[in-house]
């Protein structure tokens, strides 16, 4: 049983987490005699968006699940301080924190995370008995292969010393000699159902493939007269999973293992903040888009802007905006990428691509939806179409809108991909921003690439 399992546990970290932070400030307002204001509830709206986001992102509830009490409170603190932050920011930007009492908010600031800190210990408590003795499971594996080992060291862990492992079966003398297991090899998938019968196992993990497996067809049968726990471990190992999750389709449970990271709240927030920042950059950079446009017009004969057909979010093409840096505007079934001292690029135009001030109309193409700031950088159809019979797994960074800057191009891959090697690795890196995203990774993106633009040193 894990901890989204206990609808006391998920129904705190839902709805009373933010609550309990809430109702604290009230009774704080109320204590010191304050009047609740306006302004209050606006704090409190904020507040609870803000708590909301923030402890879903730590996931609060598996440092506890797993016996780390002390992490667990670390946790707490921690997600509480980014709030404070992110509310003294917003504070600061629509000048509210004036209309506070600092006494209030300082105090508010001091006993939330004690009182949030509090209210989960006693959900936990309540929710896993833990002022009660523990069962002892005994838990056999069957199949010795990665999902084996990886189940047997986790609930071989200090922190789960509810599970006895007693061993394992297998049919498959070889998969037996590959893995040293720490636990003894107990016989073959046939033994299974008469010794947990004679040994009253508790629960069985079953690592091996779910397929038409005769074998795996009569342990399944033989074990419906057992009262075991059956447990299957999905073998996905071989997989490149892109932001795998359990997730219901129709009522029915499915493990998604290649999906996109911006779903529910986390699409609300990408959407949103690609939109402020745009806007914010957009009114900026308006006194030096303008000087820029007449440059171009002026450098050489053609368009000020250049627009070229790239792959988007699902790999449905759309159109991208760039300042015209070179002599031609090539969008067919064959383009050739920009290269060092190329004799396409103007003058003019090779100042624009060092700097990466081509690449400021496409804060229009944010605004239209089409791109986001940060995200895999889109590629010329005719690119896409090659690499994509190149490179295994290409495609995967269509699963999310292409950026104007990105997790590859911070890390070495900017500019010019002159070989296959090259292009692997942007795709790596690109891949990787997918697996791991979160809000506070784009705001490191678009800090370092500030850095990497002022180096100008392989953009052509």
């Amino acid at each position: 049983m894990t901890e989204n399992d206990i609808p006391l546990v998920s129904f705190f970290k839902r709805l009373l987490d933010p609550a309990i932070i809430l109702g604290s400030l009230y009774l704080i307002i109320v204590a010191q005699d304050e009047m609740f204001t306006g302004d209050y509830l606006a704090l409190m709206i904020i507040a609870f968006f803000v708590s909301s986001f923030i402890y879903e992102q730590i996931d609060l509830y598996r440092t506890l699940h797993t016996g780390n009490k002390l992490a667990f409170a670390a946790d707490i603190f921690l997600g509480w301080g980014m709030i404070v932050v992110i509310l003294t920011l917003v504070g600061q930007g629509t000048g509210l924190r004036y209309e506070f009492s600092d006494r209030v908010v300082w105090t508010w600031f001091g006993l939330a995370p004690f009182a949030l800190l509090l209210s989960r210990l006693t959900a936990y408590r309540l929710a896993f008995n833990v002022g009660k003795d523990r069962e002892v499971r005994s838990a056999v594996i069957v199949g010795s292969n990665d999902p084996g080992l990886d189940i047997l060291r986790r609930l071989t862990s200090r922190s789960n010393a509810g599970i006895e492992m007693r061993g394992f079966f297998d049919d498959s003398v070889d998969a037996i000699q590959a893995h040293e297991y720490p636990r003894p090899y107990l016989g073959l998938i046939a033994d299974v159902g008469p010794y947990v019968r004679a040994q009253k196992i508790k629960t069985i993990f079953i690592c091996l493939p779910m397929s038409a497996n005769p074998s795996l067809s009569a342990l399944m049968e033989e074990l419906r007269d057992t009262t075991a726990s059956v447990y299957f471990v999905p073998d996905i190992y071989t997989f490149d999973l892109i932001q795998a999750r359990l997730d219901h389709v129709g009522g029915i449970p499915v493990i998604g293992v290649c999906e996109t990271p911006f779903t529910g709240l986390r699409s609300v927030l990408k959407r949103g903040s690609d939109i402020v920042l745009a806007l914010v950059i957009q009114i900026l950079l308006l006194p030096i888009m303008l000087p820029i446009a007449i440059g171009v017009k002026l450098s050489s004969p053609g368009p000020v802007i250049f627009s070229q057909r790239r792959y988007g979010l699902n790999g449905e093409e759309i159109i991208v905006y760039k300042f015209r840096s070179m002599g031609v505007c090539e969008d067919g079934a064959v383009v050739d990428q920009a290269t060092k001292n190329d004799v396409r690029v103007t003058r003019f135009g090779g100042f624009l691509r060092r700097t990466s001030l081509d690449e400021l109309p496409q804060f229009i193409n944010v605004l239209q939806g089409r791109m986001s700031i940060v995200g895999p950088r889109p590629h010329a159809v005719a690119h896409n179409e090659m690499y994509r019979k190149l490179i295994k797994g290409y495609m995967l960074r269509h699963k999310v809108k292409p950026g104007i800057t990105g997790w590859a191009q911070i890390n070495g891959f900017r500019g010019e991909t002159d070989t296959l090697d090259k292009m692997r690795s942007r795709i790596e890196f690109d891949l990787e921003y997918l697996r791991n995203w979160s809000l506070g990774l784009d705001l490191l993106i678009i800090a370092r690439t500030v850095k990497e633009v002022l180096k100008k040193d392989n953009a052509y």
